[in-house]
């Protein structure tokens, strides 16, 4: 079992080989090429490779499947007795990726 752990918009994400994740927006179109450099460690069979904080020549590859929106978040904001209520929503942009192969 081959897995690896990347950094991508300020999140750790473990993935593998075939794998098909949810990650903050790339500025990519459907069917295009992604690579992330930023792979902090990688377990290749019983070996586990551990960067300091990421392994030199290390990279993940993937293709971009789609650009979505999350679920949507309501924020209210509230003050009792002060006559103040505020509410207002927000959907952040997701993209969705395959991973086509894992490099060490």
């Amino acid at each position: 079992m081959t897995y690896a752990v990347i950094e991508t918009g300020g999140k750790q994400h473990k993935v593998e080989e075939g794998e098909i994740i949810t990650i903050e927006k790339l500025d990519l179109g459907e069917g295009e090429k992604v690579e992330f450099s930023d792979v902090l460690a990688v377990k290749n069979n019983d070996k586990l490779e551990v960067g300091t904080p990421f392994l030199d020549g290390a990279k993940v590859t993937g293709t971009v499947l789609s650009q979505e929106k999350d679920k949507k978040i309501v924020i209210i904001k509230m003050r009792r007795r002060q006559d103040y209520r505020s509410k207002q929503g927000h959907r952040q942009k997701l993209t969705k990726v395959k991973i086509d192969s894992i490099k060490v």
